[in-house]
C-alpha cells in the first residue's frame, strides 16, 4: 500500500487551506475538541502525543494550555497548516511537519496516544490511515462529524469543506472495529454554544438548545435528525 496518495484535486485544496480559512472559527469549535480529547484519554498513558492532520495547531494549542501530554508532535498534508502551527510557537509542541496522507514517518509504538481528529471525513483511504495510526500509537483516538443522517443530500458534491466520508455513529464503530480495534470508550456531542453563536448569533443561540436537549432525552433520534461529532478512544486488538 506504498503507492497510495492523495488526488491532485483534493492536494490542490488542502495546499493553502489555512491560509484561507476562519481562523477564529477553528479557535472556538477546538475547545470542545480537546475537550473530548480530554475526557476519554486522560486515565491512559499519554506523555507522547502525536496530532495526524493538525490543520493550523487550534486543538494542539488547547491541549497544551491543559497541559495534556509532555510533548506534542503534529503531522499535517497542507503547507499553510504547517506554517501556522510553526508561527503560533505553541508550548509542548516539539515537531510540526508535513506527511503525504498516509504514511507516517515515525517508528512502531513510539506515541502513547495518536490523535486524528476531524480527518477520516477528508481521507480517501481512512482504513489506510487508521493502520498507520495504530502502527506508530499505543492508543488512536479519533473524532469525526455524523454527517449520515436524513439530512443528507443524497447525490454527492465536492466544496471546499473537502468533506468526501459520512459518518453514522455505527458505520465509523465497524471502520474502526474491521481495522482490527478495540474500542475503549466514546463520546457523541454538540458543539459548543459558544461555536453556534459565533456562526449563527440568536439563531444559533437556539439551535444549540435544541439539539443539546434532544441529545440529552432521545439520543437515537438525535443523531438521526441533527449533526454531532463521535469520539472514540481504541487500540490495536491483541
Amino acid at each position: 500500500m506504498k503507492d497510495i496518495s492523495v488526488n491532485e484535486q483534493l492536494l490542490e485544496n488542502y495546499s493553502n487551506y489555512y491560509s484561507n480559512v476562519d481562523s477564529k472559527w477553528r479557535q472556538i469549535s477546538s475547545v470542545e475538541k480537546a475537550k473530548n480529547i480530554i475526557s476519554l484519554c486522560s486515565s491512559y498513558s499519554h506523555e507522547l502525543v502525536l496530532e495526524v492532520g493538525a490543520g493550523d495547531g487550534s486543538i494542539l494549542e488547547k491541549l497544551s494550555e491543559q497541559y495534556f501530554g509532555k510533548e506534542l508532535h503534529a503531522l499535517e498534508i497542507s503547507p499553510s497548516g504547517a506554517e501556522a502551527i510553526a508561527k503560533k510557537k505553541i508550548p509542548r509542541v516539539i515537531k510540526a511537519g508535513l506527511f503525504d496522507g498516509y504514511n507516517i514517518p515515525y517508528q512502531d509504538n513510539l506515541f502513547d496516544l495518536v490523535v486524528i481528529s476531524h480527518v477520516l471525513e477528508h481521507v480517501e483511504y481512512p482504513r489506510k490511515l487508521l493502520y498507520e495510526a495504530g502502527r506508530v500509537g499505543k492508543l488512536v483516538f479519533v473524532e469525526v462529524p455524523l454527517e449520515d443522517n436524513w439530512r443528507l443530500p443524497l447525490d454527492y458534491t465536492f466544496n471546499k469543506v473537502g468533506h468526501i466520508n459520512f459518518y453514522s455513529p455505527r458505520t465509523i464503530r465497524r471502520l474502526i472495529q474491521t481495522c482490527g480495534f478495540d474500542i475503549l470508550g466514546q463520546r457523541i456531542a454538540n458543539l459548543s454554544k459558544e461555536s453556534y453563536q459565533y456562526q449563527e448569533k440568536t439563531k444559533g443561540y437556539i439551535k444549540y438548545f435544541i439539539k443539546e436537549y434532544l441529545l440529552r432525552l432521545f439520543p437515537g433520534l438525535a443523531v438521526g435528525v441533527f449533526t454531532y461529532h463521535q469520539a472514540l478512544i481504541f487500540r490495536k486488538h491483541d
